[in-house]
């Protein structure tokens, strides 16, 4: 089995390929989320080969600070995966970005603790360069089509990763904003960085379901805001995933492939 393209992503996407063929993939790190399913996509898609991994499992069993997320990673470019293009839902830092809102970050700032977050703990220092987290390519195609689905999208800002599963108090909320961060999420750390570890392509399109704690007044964000929101968006997602996916270029002509240039790996890589 064989994949050009991986999507990470969550509830709403399980049926977003046709012709699909679910594979177990083992990893040095344990089985990734779930089985993944490899298909083609729709239309606009042109038949490009997608692998298709469940982040939080299908049955939603992994809370963001248990994603077996090396193992997700490593299982997709075992496949032959190159570029990976990541939607999720995220909270907005300013009011200036209301639910419903779709973002490009360019940067991420991790807050986590914790988490497995290199393949690299021995053979020595592996230093990747991790300045720009996002390849640049694909954020072009990913606003580019965004923009032509009429979303509006915002391109750029600062994605900072927080452990979760609890959401921010109005204390932290503020202090995020107060750094000029833009959105606050649970999962794309250490998605990103595993991504370049491995000289992949990583793509953010983040789909903001709610305003944080210390934005406005009221009750502070719910689990179930942030899914209602998520749910009236998803068809909506899903169709820019598919636009996305479909104009990522067939040769990678960014720096993702460079990472590991010139870098001696403790051990191959898939």
């Amino acid at each position: 089995m064989h994949a050009e393209i991986g999507v990470i992503g969550g509830s709403g996407f399980y049926s977003f390929l046709d012709d699909v063929e679910e594979v177990e993939v083992t990893t040095p790190y344990g089985p990734p989320s779930d089985p993944i399913a490899i298909g083609t996509l729709p239309g606009g898609g042109a038949g490009r080969r997608v692998a298709f991994l469940p982040r939080h499992g299908r049955d939603h069993r992994f809370p963001p600070h248990k994603i077996p997320y090396r193992a997700n990673l490593w299982a997709l470019r075992s496949l032959g995966v190159r570029q990976v293009v990541a939607p999720s839902a995220v909270g907005s830092l300013t009011t200036a970005y209301g639910p419903g809102t779709l973002c490009v970050p360019d940067q991420l700032i991790d807050r986590t603790h914790g988490r497995a977050q290199t393949y690299y703990e021995e053979g020595g220092a592996i230093h990747v360069s991790f300045a720009d987290p996002y390849c640049p390519a694909g954020r072009r195609t990913a606003v580019e089509a965004a923009t032509a689905a009429g979303w509006q999208p915002v391109d750029g800002g600062t994605l900072v990763v927080v452990e979760g599963p609890r959401f921010s108090t109005r204390a932290e909320s503020q202090w995020f904003a107060g750094q000029g961060w833009t959105l606050v999420g649970m999962t794309g750390h250490p998605e990103a960085v595993l991504a370049r570890e491995l000289a992949l392509c990583y793509i953010p399109a983040c789909l903001v379901t709610d305003l944080d704690a210390g934005v406005e007044e009221g009750a502070g964000v719910t689990h179930e805001e942030v899914l209602k929101v998520f749910a009236e968006n998803v068809d909506r997602l899903r169709g820019l995933v598919t636009d996305i996916v479909a104009g990522l270029p067939a040769e990678r002509e960014c720096l993702c492939p460079q990472a590991l240039d010139g870098l001696k790996l403790p051990f191959d890589l898939p």
